[in-house]
């Protein structure tokens, strides 16, 4: 997968049940020890509630873990987790509180109240989407070094550092379907004297557009 979604801040939600008072909370995580840190988090800030169930989905590795917190199997965590699931939003944590009101809700009604908490939460949160860029070391002769900015900026690339020695070299980074076409465009315009060096590929997060 070349990108995915991930909610670039916290987003919370509240409603209200037939009395019972549902709370959620959204927010990007890159681990499990993350993840488990926000959950116990949330545990503490309403350690009297009847339930925090959760769940939380990383990219690396593919890892989803839920939890229905005592609420009947299936009622809570799942759904919760398939708010995520459906449109690829990964990276992300929800904990969604119930202080309960005395009233029974039925497998339906907790099905459909832990899916709206974690929906509106969600959409209180700016999703952005993670992409993989790649990171280039770029040496060039002064006198094409603009040439070369004006050519990473029509890549839908950025200059991250620019070092100025004997010889011009850019940190580079674009996106990575991009790097062996300007790779290519370099060879171009410099007739093969421009070597650009791979580093690394990474997943960057940018807002979505």
């Amino acid at each position: 997968m070349t990108s995915y979604l991930v909610p670039m801040g916290e987003g919370r939600s509240e409603l209200t049940e037939k009395r019972s008072r549902f709370i959620g909370c959204v927010r990007p995580v890159a681990t499990e020890e993350e993840a488990r840190a926000m959950i116990a988090e949330k545990r503490a800030e309403y350690h009297d509630a009847r339930h925090n169930c959760w769940c939380y989905l990383l990219h690396e590795g593919g890892v989803e873990r839920y939890s229905d917190d005592g609420e009947p199997q299936g009622t809570a965590g799942q759904p919760m987790l398939d708010v995520f699931r459906r449109p690829g939003i990964q990276n992300v944590c929800c904990v969604v509180t119930r202080y309960f009101g005395g009233v029974l809700l039925g497998p339906g009604g907790l099905v459909r109240a832990y899916t709206a908490a974690a929906k509106d939460a969600l959409a209180a949160a700016e999703l952005g989407r993670a992409c993989l860029w790649t990171t280039l070391s770029v040496p060039c002769p002064y006198a094409l070094f603009e040439r070369v900015r004006l050519e990473l900026t029509a890549f839908g690339g950025i200059a991250e550092n620019v070092d100025y020695g004997a010889a011009v070299t850019i940190l580079a980074a674009l996106p990575q379907e991009q790097a062996e076409p300007f790779c290519a465009r370099l060879t171009e315009l410099s007739g093969g004297g421009i070597a650009p060096a791979r580093l690394e590929d990474a997943f960057r997060v940018l807002p979505q557009s």
